[in-house]
């Protein structure tokens, strides 16, 4: 029996990187996964990859659409009758990303995605873990959201502030029906969102950035820690990098 025996988890941006290393590692203790995210051939390759059977389900969705996302829900809940965990992963960022480059469109799309998209997801997913007094929520921020990095750019950099606001908040309203929430502000990453960096990225600095499966250690730590024990935040960093 694994410690997420009989446990549910909803995973956003499950193709690949962090949200597939977060899948893997929950699989292997014994969750049933719910893997969401636009592009249902990456799904698909990635519940391949996982070899779970009917543990594992996937629903293409664009989470910046609210109707899509209760119907994610919707379908979920369906499948396995509750989500117990909620992975907010989704997040994207542009190469134009100074303020002097961005533009409505351009602020649009991140706010969207990496603030909306979370919160959607919440309010869908809240109501069942009020009516049961129980559930976990994390949400996957980043260092750019405890510190204005201008290499994230000032529209990232603010999506991710919203999105630390947001749990804090959350957490605050449902101590008391035991729903916990963690923002979880990873370091560089070695992920598929480094190919739209302005500068690249080289191989000499990835080997020393974090790997999708040292964030997801961090999210299987919270998930499964006991329901009387909350880590509101928690900072995951490379050793070679400075934070200040």
């Amino acid at each position: 029996m694994g410690r997420l025996s009989n446990q549910v988890a909803l995973i956003t941006g499950a193709g690949s990187g962090v949200g597939l290393a977060i899948a893997q590692a929950f699989l292997a203790e014994g969750a049933k996964l719910v893997l969401a995210g636009r592009d249902a051939a990456k799904l698909e390759k990635a519940a391949q990859s996982l070899n779970a059977g009917d543990a594992v389900t996937i629903v293409p969705t664009d989470i910046t659409d609210p109707a899509a996302v209760a119907k994610l829900v919707e379908q979920a809940t369906a499948a396995y009758g509750k989500i117990d965990i909620l992975v907010n992963n989704a997040g994207t960022n542009l190469k134009a990303r100074t303020m002097r480059e961005l533009t409505p469109e351009s602020w649009q799309t991140l706010i969207r995605t990496n603030l909306d998209g979370a919160f959607y997801c919440i309010q869908a997913v809240l109501p069942q873990m009020i009516a049961r007094k129980d559930g976990v929520i994390v949400n996957i921020n980043s260092v750019s959201g405890k510190r204005a990095y201008p290499l994230a750019g000032a529209a990232y950099v603010a999506s991710k502030f919203g999105l630390a606001g947001l749990g804090n908040c959350l957490a605050a309203e449902e101590r008391e029906n035991n729903i916990r929430v963690s923002n979880i502000f990873p370091g560089e990453i070695d992920t598929p969102i480094l190919e739209v960096r302005p500068n690249p990225v080289t191989e000499e600095a990835r080997k020393v950035i974090l790997k999708p499966a040292d964030v997801a250690s961090a999210v299987l730590f919270v998930a499964t820690l006991p329901p009387h024990v909350s880590v509101p935040e928690l900072i995951i960093k490379p050793t070679a990098h400075v934070y200040s």
